[in-house]
């Protein structure tokens, strides 16, 4: 039995999310099985998987958002869990009672809780927000966060400088049920905005900050498993954090061939001292990007003392990235990522 308490997960997603979680079961010591559209055979996340199964064709709503063929490929390949990856499927409830229903385990709220808080699958992009790990204890991992939003997607998340008392409805999620990572956006008058599941840009904050595997605690809230001290939880945010996503900025339904290097997946050292980089990486050179899908390209996180420092080295992974072959937001990114350095970014009040 893997350390979790869970041997085997039906990873539902695509992209550099999905290749994040993937690689994190390898770690665990979990067995992954990666799903995919006919238009994915070859992607990223296939080949990091232990095993792989084909949805059914390129559109979304006849593969990756298909509560049915999702739950007959988790029956299929006789896992023991179904980890849904982005918003949209984590906060889906039809696919939550569907699984449970199979006899699988379910990783993240409890389909009741969904229909109540999380079941649009919205992933928060108000500007502030707050992040957990949701346990009967109440909310573990508490991490304040900030957001830069493009388009209405969130491409920079920060840990801000001061840590604002989260909404008192935050506070009473374990009481109604929730279980599992929590994304919160909060309104400007301080009240719950959004709340969500999964794993969006903002996971990889509370992983820097606390550095801890979300991936390792979602698995353990879905099995009830304990904690045993190779997983300790630090009560505060020991440092601060950032996270970025890389997108393609080809026009929509433009297909494009990745031809050079993107950031490479891993964890590293950064030039400034006490810096701690994170990249995951959705393509390799000659991966092609299908027109069908959002082309996030990449996701940088890095974790240090200061906010400051910690976006000065996830700058360091991303200013002057070779010739991909595919247009990117690369450039505007790092000029968010220097205001966030030099102080000259801040949320709205």
């Amino acid at each position: 039995m893997a350390r979790v308490g869970i041997e085997s997960v039906l990873v539902a997603g695509r992209g550099p999310a999905a290749c994040a979680v993937v690689s994190a079961c390898s770690r665990l010591g979990v067995k992954a099985v990666a799903v995919h559209s006919e238009a994915d055979r070859g992607a990223r996340h296939v080949r990091l998987a232990d095993e792989s199964v084909l949805l059914g064709p390129a559109p979304a709503a006849d593969s990756y958002l298909a509560v049915d063929r999702i739950v007959e490929a988790a029956r299929r390949t006789r896992v023991q869990a179904v980890l849904p990856v982005p918003p949209a499927l984590a906060g889906n409830a039809r696919l939550a009672g569907a699984v449970v229903a199979a006899g699988l385990t379910w990783v993240g709220p409890p389909a009741a809780v969904l229909e109540r808080l999380g079941g649009d699958g919205i992933e928060p992009a108000s500007e502030r927000g707050l992040l957990a790990w949701v346990t009967d204890d109440g909310l573990r991992c508490l991490t304040p966060v900030s957001r830069d939003r493009a388009a209405g997607i969130a491409r920079v998340a920060w840990t801000p400088d001061t840590s604002p008392e989260p909404p008192a409805a935050a506070r009473r999620l374990a009481d109604v049920g929730w279980r599992g990572l929590v994304t919160v956006g909060v309104s400007e008058g301080g009240d719950l905005a959004e709340v969500a599941a999964g794993f969006s840009l903002d996971m990889a904050v509370l992983e820097r900050a606390h550095r801890v595997d979300a991936v390792e605690l979602a698995l353990r809230s879905a099995a009830s498993a304990p904690l045993g001290p190779e997983a300790a939880v630090t009560g505060g945010p020991p440092r601060r954090a950032v996270a970025v996503q890389l997108r393609s900025t080809l026009p929509p339904g433009t297909a494009g061939r990745v031809t050079g290097p993107l950031p490479v997946s891993g964890r590293r050292r950064a030039a400034a001292p006490g810096a701690e980089v994170v990249a995951v990486s959705g393509y390799d050179p000659g991966d092609r990007l299908d027109g069908w899908y959002d082309a996030l390209l990449a996701t940088v996180s890095a974790g240090a003392p200061d906010t400051a420092t910690a976006a000065r080295a996830a700058a360091e992974v991303l200013t002057g990235l070779p010739e991909t072959g595919v247009p990117h937001d690369g450039a505007e990114v790092c000029a968010v990522l220097d205001r966030l350095a030099t102080g000259r970014l801040r949320p709205r009040p």
